[in-house]
Parts: C-alpha cells; sequence; structure tokens
C-alpha cells in the first residue's frame, strides 16, 4: 500500500476499569494484536487509558502512579518485534509535577512521550486539580526503566518506510483551542494528527465535535484521528461515549458509533499522497511558518509493517456523493451556482436574450433548464429564451421528439432551423462526399449549428449559451470551434456523471408532470452527438460510449488524475479497486490509456474555452484551475501503462 501512498490507520476504543492498570493495559494489547493482525500501521488509544480517565483525586496514588508505569512497560514488552505504532495515555510524575501524557510505543520502544497543553478547569472538567500544562515542562527526555524517552510537544514521529508520513500529537482540550497545537505541528510537517481523548457526552455536543475534527483535518490538509473514552469510565456526573473518528482534508472518512460496550477498533486507510499533492499547490500553508521558526521540532523515526491488502472504500463516482440527502443538496447548490453565474453575466451586459441549441440529449437539457430557472427567479418571461432545434442527418425521432417537446412546455420561444440543405452546400463547396462519413463530416454539422446559433444571437441581440461539459471538455469530445464554442458555458465544470444526477433532481421537483415525463426519457436516451444516420429502425447508431468510452470510468479518472496527479499506475489501481464488479481489468486499462492520449492531444481546445461557472473541485477554465501547454508530451504517461500492459489480467 506504501506503493499508491496508502497507510493503515485505527482507532481502538478498549473496556476499562477503573484504576486497574494490570486490567486495561489487558484490554490494550487483545486490541492492539487484533489490529497488528489486521496490517493496521498506526494504532490511537484514549486519553489516559492506562489508568481510565475519571480517577479523580486516585491520581496522586504513588500506587496508582507506579501501575501505569508497569502498564507501559508491559505494553513495550508485548510490542517488541512488532512493528506498530502504538499510542496510549497515562499520569506521569516529572519533576515532582503530574502530567497528562500519551506515550508513542514502537518495536519494544517508547518513542516519546507528548503532555497536554490546555488544561480544562471548567464546567464538568477540573483537570488543573491534578494535572500541569506542558508549558511548565522544563525537560527535554525522561528516564522510564532502562529507557531515555523525549518528552515535549516538539515532537513529530517520521515512517522510516515513507518519509512524507508523519504523525503529531495532541490531546484532548488541545483540538478545542482557536489555535491547537496540531496546526503547528502541520506547519512543521505532520501529515497525519493523533487524538486521544476523554470527551462526555451531552446533547449536541458530538456535532459540534465532529465538525471541529472535520475542519481541523480539512484548514491543514492532514488526516485527523481521535479517540475518546469509553464503557467503564465512572458515570457519577459524566457519561463517555467511546466514539472515534476518522477524518482526511475536511472528509469524515469512518466513525465509531457512540454508546459502544468497549474493546471496539474502527479502521481507516489514509492516502498520504494526496495530502502531500494539496499541500504542495496550496502555499498559503506555509505563509504561517513564521508562527514555528523560534520552535524547532525534533522528529522520531519509527517503522510499521506494510500490507498488501486494500480494503480503503473507492467512491467509483467521485463527482457524486453517495448519500442521498448530500446529493440532493449538491444538486441544488450546483444548479443554483449555474442559475447565478449566468444571470450575474445576463444583468452585465442589459439582460440579453438566452439562445441555446437544444438536440434532446442531457447536457443542451440541463442548460435549458437553468435558462428557465433564471427567468422564473428573476421574473423573466421565458419567451426571452430563444431554444432552437436543428435537425441533421443523424437527428433521430425520439431525441427531436424530446427536445420540441420540452422548448414548447417550458413556455421558451421555439426555433427550428434544419442543418441538411446548409450543410450540402457546404460539403459541394469543399468537395466533401456526403456518403464519406468521416470526421469532416460529422464536424461539419457541429460548425453549422454554432454558425446558426451565434448569427442569430447577433440578430437577436443576444448571448448564446454553452452546453458542453467537463467530461467532454477533459476528452476533447467536441468539435473546435463548433460545439465547443459559445459566450457562456453553464456546463463547463459540470462531468457527465453529475450533469445526470442534476437533470434528475429537476425532474424530482418538477410541478409539470409532462415535463416530468420528457426529462426522465432523456435521461434514458443514450449519450451522442447524432452526427451520423441512424440504423435501419431509425435508432441512434452513434453512441458516444462505444467511441471514447464509459463516462463513469473517464470522470473517474479525471478526478484522479486532475485532481490530485496520482500516476497512471495508481489511477488504475483504484479503478480496479472502485469498478471491481463493473469492468473487466483490461477494459479499465483500455480505455485509461484512450484517456491519457485524449487528454493530452486535446489540450487546445481547452485552452480558448469560453467562460463559465466553477462549481466543484475540478475546472479546466484556461484563466483559473488548469495551465497545461497544449503541446505537452503524453509519452511519460503512456510509457508507464506500456510498462503494466503485461501483467493486465481479466
Amino acid at each position: 500500500m506504501h506503493k499508491y501512498g496508502f497507510v493503515r490507520t485505527a482507532c481502538a476504543v478498549p473496556k476499562l476499569k477503573l484504576a486497574d492498570c494490570e486490567y486495561n493495559v489487558g484490554e490494550i494489547i487483545s486490541l492492539a494484536t487484533t489490529a497488528f493482525n489486521q496490517g493496521i500501521e498506526v494504532l490511537l488509544f484514549p486519553e489516559l487509558c492506562l489508568t481510565g480517565y475519571t480517577c479523580g483525586d486516585l491520581f496522586f496514588q504513588r500506587e496508582l502512579q507506579k501501575n501505569a508505569l508497569n502498564a507501559l512497560d508491559d505494553l513495550c514488552r508485548w510490542s517488541d518485534g512488532k512493528k506498530i505504532l502504538i499510542v496510549v495515555g497515562l499520569p506521569l510524575v516529572i519533576a515532582g509535577s503530574l502530567y497528562n501524557c500519551s506515550a508513542a510505543v514502537n518495536d519494544g520502544r517508547i518513542l516519546g512521550i507528548v503532555p497536554k497543553t490546555y488544561i480544562p478547569n471548567h464546567q464538568e472538567f477540573y483537570e488543573k486539580r491534578w494535572f500541569a500544562s506542558s508549558k511548565a515542562l522544563v525537560q527535554r527526555e525522561i528516564t522510564i526503566g532502562s529507557q531515555t524517552v523525549p518528552i515535549g510537544t516538539d515532537l513529530l514521529f517520521k515512517n522510516a518506510q515513507m518519509e512524507e508520513f508523519v504523525i503529531g500529537i495532541e490531546i484532548c482540550e488541545d483540538l478545542w483551542m482557536p489555535i491547537p497545537p496540531g496546526s503547528f505541528h502541520a506547519l512543521a510537517g505532520a501529515t497525519v494528527i493523533l487524538n486521544p481523548s476523554a470527551s462526555n457526552e451531552i446533547v449536541g455536543k458530538s456535532d459540534y465535535r465532529r465538525e471541529l475534527i472535520r475542519s481541523q483535518s480539512g484548514r491543514c490538509n492532514l488526516a485527523y484521528l481521535y479517540t475518546s473514552a469509553g464503557f467503564g469510565e465512572s458515570t457519577s456526573d459524566l457519561v463517555f461515549g467511546g466514539n472515534a473518528i476518522i477524518c482526511e482534508k475536511g472528509v469524515l472518512l469512518k466513525e465509531l458509533p457512540k454508546f459502544n460496550l468497549g474493546n471496539e477498533i474502527l479502521v481507516a486507510e489514509i492516502d498520504i499522497e494526496s495530502l502531500i499533492h494539496d499541500r504542495q499547490s496550496q502555499h498559503t500553508l506555509l505563509d504561517s511558518m513564521d508562527l514555528i521558526k523560534a520552535k524547532p521540532y525534533r522528529c522520531i523515526i519509527f517503522e510499521t509493517q506494510e500490507t498488501d491488502d486494500f480494503e480503503g472504500d473507492v467512491n467509483p463516482h467521485p463527482f457524486v456523493p453517495r448519500d442521498p440527502n448530500r446529493r440532493s443538496e449538491r444538486c441544488e447548490e450546483i444548479f443554483n451556482i449555474q442559475t447565478m453565474g449566468l444571470a450575474s453575466r445576463l444583468k452585465h451586459i442589459g439582460n440579453a436574450p438566452m439562445i441555446v441549441g437544444i438536440s434532446g440529449g442531457l447536457d443542451s437539457t440541463m442548460a435549458l433548464l437553468v435558462c428557465v430557472s433564471i427567468c422564473d427567479r428573476f421574473n423573466i418571461s421565458r419567451e426571452k429564451i430563444h431554444a432552437v432545434t436543428m435537425p441533421g442527418f443523424g437527428t433521430t425521432d425520439r431525441t427531436y421528439d424530446n427536445a420540441v417537446a420540452l422548448i414548447k412546455g417550458l413556455g421558451a420561444t421555439f426555433h427550428e432551423i434544419s442543418i441538411v440543405e446548409a450543410c450540402k452546400a457546404h460539403f459541394k463547396d469543399i468537395g466533401q462526399p456526403i456518403t464519406l462519413h468521416n470526421v469532416t463530416y460529422e464536424n461539419a454539422q457541429a460548425r453549422e449549428r454554432t454558425q446558426i446559433l451565434m448569427d442569430l444571437s447577433n440578430k437577436l441581440g443576444g448571448i448564446v449559451i454553452g452546453t458542453g461539459d467537463l467530461s467532454e471538455l477533459a476528452l476533447g469530445w467536441a468539435t473546435y470551434n463548433g460545439d465547443h464554442m459559445s459566450m457562456y458555458n453553464v456546463n463547463a465544470s459540470v462531468p457527465k456523471t453529475l450533469i445526470r444526477y442534476l437533470v434528475e433532481w429537476v425532474a424530482e421537483h418538477s410541478k409539470e408532470n409532462e415535463i416530468q415525463k420528457i426529462l426522465y426519457d432523456v435521461l434514458d436516451t443514450p449519450v451522442s452527438p447524432e452526427l451520423l444516420p441512424p440504423d435501419e429502425n431509425g435508432k441512434i447508431a452513434q453512441k458516444t460510449e462505444e467511441t471514447v468510452g464509459p463516462y463513469e470510468l473517464h470522470d473517474f479518472f479525471i478526478f484522479q488524475v486532475v485532481r490530485y496527479g496520482f500516476s497512471p499506475e495508481k489511477v488504475y489501481f483504484l479503478a480496479g479497486k472502485a469498478f471491481e464488479d463493473v469492468y473487466e481489468k483490461k477494459i479499465i486499462f483500455k480505455w485509461l490509456k484512450n484517456f491519457y492520449q485524449r487528454f493530452f492531444s486535446q489540450q487546445f481546445k481547452r485552452s480558448c474555452s469560453p467562460d463559465g461557472p466553477k462549481v466543484g473541485s475540478v475546472s479546466f477554465s484556461p484563466r483559473g484551475d488548469w495551465r497545461m501547454p497544449s503541446d505537452a508530451s503524453v509519452t511519460q504517461w503512456l510509457g508507464s501503462l506500456k510498462k503494466m500492459e503485461t501483467t493486465i489480467k481479466n
């Protein structure tokens, strides 16, 4: 997994007995054994887990302090020869003061001790009764048994096999501060923050806590593991739910339900490579480096096992949320961005008429729906939308009927302008046989349609609304200076897989039954430019996905290549996991190769694409997100694929 930048991490919530260190370390070792056998590299336990968090004044008892150290020693002896990093909590006496600490244990050694910095002493918390802050600590090393161990909040733990896998530790309340210690750790190079915690449950707290963890992981471009105390803690006044959360770059990967009975493990693969990619591209993190210039960090190396098994969940449709509620919210937000983007442009140029070509396909339908939304929202007559259907050699009855019914049903101004005679005359002018169905035959039709729209917009004093989507831009599946061109493209940064859900979302919220029926039929229509004649049954003969490949695959490739800059090998690996039960590996490989060839060769179209609103994390605007030379060579990428080709099996 290190080859692809992944590490396997876990949070563990043990079942504890208060002040019974021998029992507690037994439960901890049992969970650690399970984790080690699962190939886990980093395992986080709750705050003060060797003693229990709610021991109260028993923390001052020498017996408890001594037994906590004995338990830590037991854990060290168990870990000897095992390459797994384990973080546990215990009270430590240092220079006459008691500190709430986390110990990092690896392969029989205590690598370092991190004391808690912010000691809560408000409402239900009164930790200052027992513990001193790390700010009072003077020593940089302490002796535990026969080991001399670094101690402090300036410790980072770096993996020996993957140097970008760097861990920082902060404890519970540290996270709740305006500038958590973890923020400094991130500036110093930490890509993973561990937070052993003991956070009690009260109404509404878990939502805030989850958002705090999620936002910190996003703000600092890192993975965040959080484990809280659970079953076995005192319930005299408080209840601890044993909550565990793993987030990565603002996304909640996994969460352990609260109020479990303990001895639970929450496992998640972390993609270190994606974290590093975002840090390389977002330099604002470096602009805060002056905050740590006066605080040099000490780096401690740790070793972990590496497993070949990948158990991570790879979303085959990364642009589309899996949860239906979130997907609906996402569709509404995107639709509003498209609407407001075009509305602002129209206002700037004097509320000009909107001219849009309607084919009966997904993309043009989406563009028309945005135009209708503008009219309804700003009390503009829908007649100001000039929707044009332009039948050609490949137009089928199904798409034509849907286009006409949609335009008339939505109340837009209807135009029908056939391109057949104009194309025949043009073919005659340039000496193109009408029976030769080559690229000239196809592109001439697309350019004729664009010419009609542009000239009609001049006649009406309007603006041509583009319909092509992000997936088509990536593949160059557009005719240069044909459907590639418009005056404002509302679909420019919406991928094909998401367009489908957007149209479906509008259909579901439509109050007009006939319009709803048409939209569902559009959704069921094969994707096609309809530039080649229909088959003998009058059905669509030219199906885009048979030529360029499935759009769901290409959208997956776009996300991994453009969003994260992953290598061809990693993209293929992830696609194999995401589409394991959908496509054979050789099919995935075939279309991945096709993707790279088209993506590089078609950049010249993206370099001069029209204005359009950005809606997500991937955009090809040459004025913003994507700067790539049109003559860049694809040789290295295809070379990597060629090396893999002999290993590809079904």
